[in-house]
Order: structure tokens, then C-alpha cells, then sequence
């Protein structure tokens, strides 16, 4: 047996070195070639500016990303905040890996997530941008029973449930407003059950950015089954449709309500139409009563109407930027444009509620050379810029104001934000105005600074002002004095500003701080300048508190501004008094 064995191995042996060199190539080595670049990235979500916005304390987030090398990728690491959350070792490809990665830490706040590619010679790529987890959203506005911003996801923000997808609908890759829009798809649409949502007042508000073709679409519909033509239904006893159609090249936008027995049409003829042509948003909302329909586009009537009151029989599903399935029958299907920032209401809405809506959602472009922060306090602690709402803290509140409306400060109560952007440069200016009310006798009033940990767990003790500013006053009833204090990292700068008589009433401020000096300006005149040699340290300044010194600098007891403050704008450069002037002229 042994001597069997040894002659089946050798023939194998034969067999297997002729078939090596019988017309099969054998293995040889090829040489790469120099390592000339880095990795590279591609991180294709988040991207920057995501928000995410769940009712959960911790919100996951599916990081999806390619790297790939010209000769051989060593490590992939991915860190939320500078802090490694996963890396990567192994490839199947040496040279590219694609990889999701899902992270369900995520905490309320701003965060940066970095994609980190070294290569096998030590070549390293970082990719980072920034998003953030968003506190559950609250109703903006009186009524409002429904928000779909369509930033990345298809839910609605009120119920945090998720619309029903049919077909393939995507998103637009930007929007009006936030990073994201819907984006249209033949044969495709959302669909949203109405429990809650139906009254006998309603209210719709959104954007579009039309598509005109195909040249007809349904846009949203409530309505009932058609039993008489499920195929290609048509009921228009009850609910309502809102869709659009060709008018000699632009598009006309029609509303039809049903009452029960029959409908009624609210077409506005020309007035509706909106020219596609002109690739711009346009704004769109429409109101039901019991008494009347009005139809809004761009702000202003395109038709009003008698109307006896809406039936909702058999109206159980919404469907949006389509007909289907319930209003088919005219082939008003699938719109292919993009729409952003949906709302449904349970009340009418009135022309200037609709013109507070695109006031909010219009992107606003810096009116002044430099301005990277502006807050009109129209109803909302908005930043245009940006268009980022600040935290409320407390319960300030808004009222009449120098221009429309301003913020009223409240006891324990002020606004905060991100000071990210606005600690980019070595300068930084503020204007704004204020009706003084000198109770309390002293109060923070605009304040960029750093915790303070020695007193870590004090909040009434945070007084630290090596870093940063802290623009507030102390005074009495009769006379109120502006200061500045700026941090220059190893020390301070202090500016005692001018005063103020309380009584006059509006009162325009504003200063500046560039790399040799801070100055106070009231109603566009110079109160006061200081000197320094180092310019402003912004080391730990993340938070920019508004109308209140706390939480960063309290231990002086400059809590919060009773008073009124109205048109705040931040600038990351030192103003001159020539372009303090001119914006104190074009506001008094």
C-alpha cells in the first residue's frame, strides 16, 4: 500500500508542474509603483449641516463613507468629537473600503464627526464636517399639527412617525432651508395616514421649486376611495386637492374642496400661475373655514371664496407631491419638483400669519460687509444667517419692537447659541438696540465666554475673563453704565463705555474689538476706547448667551436684561464708526 501511495503522489506531482507550464501563466510579482498620495475620502453621510431630530434622549446615525489609496490603505478610524468611535484594519480591497457604520450615541448639541485614512506609508487624510442632534421639535406656530422639513429623512417632527414611501422619491441635495429638499420621482410619492390632522378649519404652508414637467401633478390631496372608478379615481365630494396644470407655459395652481354633496373650485386664473422658468421657490399655502377658501401664493391671494365647510368622509390618507391614490382620474400623478418645509394646521390662516411663515423660512443674504449673525426678533430668536433657532432659556418673550418686533427679557431668561462662527477672526463687533429698563440695576448683556472650571459646579460663581467678552451694564434707575471686558488669554482689557438716561428709551449700541483696542459707540458717537497689545483669546468661548451674562459670567450678578432688544447683528470684524453710522441711520 505504502508503494501505491508514493506512485500517486509523484503522478500528481507531474501532472500539476506540466499543467503550470501548459498554457497556464505562473505568478509573478508586479511592483506598485512609489506611494505618491494620501488617502482620499469620500463621506457621503452625514454631510455638513445635518440635523437630526428624534424624540429619543440618544439618536443613532448611519455613517456612510469610501476611502481608498493609490498603493495600500493601513487604518480607518472614524471619531464623533475628537474621540475614536470605530476603526477599520482589514480590506478585502487593500486599496478602498466602503463602509457604514451605525452610532447610536449621539447626544442633544453641535458635534464633528472625522473620517481618518492612513495609508501604508504613513500618509494620513482627515475629512470632518459638522451636524447636530436637535432637542424634539415643538410647534413654531398657533395650530400646527404637522412639519416635514424633508432634511434627509421622511418623518414628521410632531408625531415622529415616518410617511409612507411609494416608488422611488429622493432628495433634492439642498433646499430652501436646512440641507435637504424633497425631490419628485415618476410614479412616486408620500403618504401620511390624518388621524389628528382633520378639523373643520385647515391650514396647508410649503415651498416649491417647480418642475414643469410633467405638466400636470397633484401636489396634496385628502380625499375619499372612488368606488365608481377605482382605477382612475375622482371623488371630489369630500377633502380637498391641491395640484397644478399647464396654463400657456407657466403652471396654475388650483384648489377644490368637497362639502359633502359636491365641490367647489377656488381657481384663481392668472393670478395662480407661477412661471417654472424662473427656477425659483415659491410659496404656496391655502386655508379652509366654514365660511370661505383662500389660496396664497408668494404671500398674496391668488383666490378667495364663499365656502360652507369641508366634509371629511372617508378621508383617512394624505398624500403629498402626488394625486394618487385617491385623485388619479385626471392624470394629476407624481410632481417631479422639489418641496421643502410642509406644515398642515388646524385653524385658518391669515395673510400675515403666512407672511410671518416666509419671513422665517426665506434665506436671508448679510445685508453689511462682514455680518455673519442677524436676529430681527420677529416673533422668533431666529438667526438669518444661519437659520438656526437659539435655545430659550426661561421665558423671554417678544413684543412690540424699534422695527416690528424685539425680544422682552424676563427673569431668569435669555437666549443662547453656538458661537462657532462667530470666533473664526481675531475681531469681532456687535450693534444693536435697546430700550433700557434699569431693573435690575446691573445685567449681562451679549457675553462670549469660557466656563470657568475652577468654579465648576458654582453656576452663580462662573466669572472667568481671561477668554472671550462680556458686554454689560450697572447703574441705577437714573443712569446706566456700558462696559466691555475683553479676554486676551493671559489677562483682560476693560472698557468702561458710556451712560445712558434710562428714560430716553431707544437707545442704539454697538462695539468693536480688533487686535489693538475695544470701543464703545451709543447712537453711532464714540463713548469710549481701550487699548491692548494681544488682541482676543477665544480659547473655550463655544456659547454666546443674549440678554444675560449667565451661564458663563455670573458672580457679578449680571443675570438677565429686562429690557427690550431689537436688529442684533455680529460681525468678525471691527467696524468703523462710518459703518456704525450708517447702519444707526438706515434703523433709527
Amino acid at each position: 500500500m505504502k508503494i501505491l501511495k508514493y506512485i500517486l503522489v509523484g503522478l500528481l506531482a507531474i501532472v500539476f508542474v506540466t499543467s503550470c507550464n501548459d498554457g497556464i501563466d505562473p505568478i509573478t510579482s508586479v511592483d506598485p509603483g512609489p506611494d505618491l498620495t494620501a488617502p482620499i475620502i469620500t463621506l457621503k453621510y452625514p454631510i455638513e449641516g445635518t440635523k437630526i431630530q428624534v424624540p429619543e434622549l440618544l439618536a443613532s446615525i448611519n455613517i456612510q463613507f469610501e476611502a481608498t489609496d493609490d498603493i495600500e490603505l493601513k487604518t480607518v478610524a472614524l471619531l464623533i468629537d475628537n474621540v475614536q468611535i470605530a476603526s477599520f484594519a482589514e480590506f478585502k480591497d487593500y486599496r478602498r473600503l466602503i463602509q457604514e457604520f451605525l452610532y447610536d450615541k449621539v447626544s442633544n448639541g453641535a458635534h464633528t464627526l472625522t473620517v481618518r485614512a492612513t495609508d501604508i506609508e504613513g500618509k494620513v487624510t482627515n475629512t470632518t464636517i459638522n451636524f447636530e442632534k436637535k432637542p424634539p421639535y415643538t410647534p413654531i406656530y398657533p395650530g400646527e399639527t404637522f412639519y416635514m422639513p424633508f432634511d434627509g429623512d421622511f418623518m414628521e417632527k410632531i408625531s415622529f412617525k415616518l410617511a409612507t414611501v411609494v416608488g422611488t422619491p429622493g432628495y433634492a441635495g439642498m433646499g430652501l432651508k436646512g440641507v435637504n429638499a424633497y425631490k419628485g420621482a415618476t410614479d412616486s410619492y408620500l403618504t401620511f395616514p390624518t388621524t389628528g390632522l382633520l378639523n373643520n378649519e385647515f391650514g396647508a404652508s410649503f415651498w416649491l421649486k417647480i418642475n414643469a414637467v410633467p405638466d400636470r401633478a397633484g401636489i396634496l390631496v385628502i380625499g375619499p376611495t372612488d368606488p365608481a372608478a377605482p382605477t382612475a379615481p375622482n371623488n371630489r365630494k369630500s377633502g380637498f386637492r391641491f395640484f397644478r396644470e399647464n396654463a400657456g407655459g407657466k403652471q396654475r395652481f388650483k384648489l377644490n374642496v368637497g362639502n359633502g354633496t359636491a365641490d367647489v373650485w377656488f381657481d384663481g386664473a392668472a393670478a395662480a400661475d407661477v412661471d417654472p422658468a424662473l427656477g425659483e421657490w415659491a410659496h404656496f399655502a391655502f386655508s379652509i373655514s366654514s365660511t370661505e377658501c383662500i389660496v396664497y401664493i408668494n404671500g398674496k391671494v391668488a383666490k378667495q371664496g364663499v365656502f360652507t365647510g369641508v366634509n371629511w368622509d372617508g378621508c383617512d390618507v394624505l398624500s403629498i407631491m402626488s394625486g394618487a391614490p385617491r385623485f388619479s382620474g385626471w392624470n394629476h400623478l407624481s410632481d417631479l419638483s422639489y418641496m421643502d418645509e410642509l406644515r398642515l394646521f388646524n385653524k385658518t390662516l391669515t395673510a400675515d400669519e403666512v407672511q410671518a411663515m416666509i419671513q422665517y423660512d426665506s434665506p436671508y443674504k448679510a445685508k453689511y460687509s462682514g455680518e455673519v449673525f442677524y436676529m430681527p426678533f420677529e416673533g422668533n430668536a431666529k438667526e438669518l444667517n444661519t437659520n438656526t433657532d437659539a435655545t430659550k432659556v426661561g421665558s423671554p418673550d417678544f413684543v412690540a419692537g424699534k422695527r416690528g418686533k424685539a425680544l422682552a427679557g424676563a427673569p431668569n431668561s435669555y437666549l443662547t447659541f453656538p458661537a462657532g462662527d462667530l470666533t473664526k477672526t481675531k475681531e469681532v463687533s456687535a450693534v444693536f438696540w435697546m430700550n433700557v429698563n434699569p431693573s435690575p440695576d446691573r445685567a449681562g448683556i451679549l457675553t462670549i465666554s469660557p466656563e470657568d472650571l475652577t468654579n465648576a459646579g458654582y453656576p452663580d460663581k462662573q466669572n472667568k475673563r481671561t477668554n472671550g467678552f462680556r458686554f454689560f451694564r450697572e447703574g441705577n434707575a437714573t443712569s446706566q453704565q456700558f462696559k466691555v471686558n475683553v479676554g486676551t488669554g493671559t489677562g483682560e482689557s476693560w472698557n468702561d463705555g458710556g451712560k445712558i438716561d434710562p428714560v430716553v428709551g431707544w437707545t442704539h449700541f454697538a462695539f468693536t474689538v480688533s487686535g489693538t483696542k475695544s470701543t464703545i459707540y451709543i447712537n453711532g458717537e464714540l463713548a469710549r476706547e481701550a487699548t491692548f497689545t494681544t488682541g482676543i483669546d477665544w480659547t473655550g468661548c463655544d456659547l454666546l448667551s443674549i440678554m444675560s451674562g449667565a451661564p458663563r459670567f455670573t458672580e457679578w450678578n449680571h443675570f438677565s436684561d429686562l429690557s427690550l432688544m431689537d436688529e442684533l447683528r455680529i460681525f468678525n470684524k471691527s467696524l468703523t464708526q462710518t459703518e456704525i453710522q450708517t447702519i444707526f441711520n438706515a434703523e433709527k
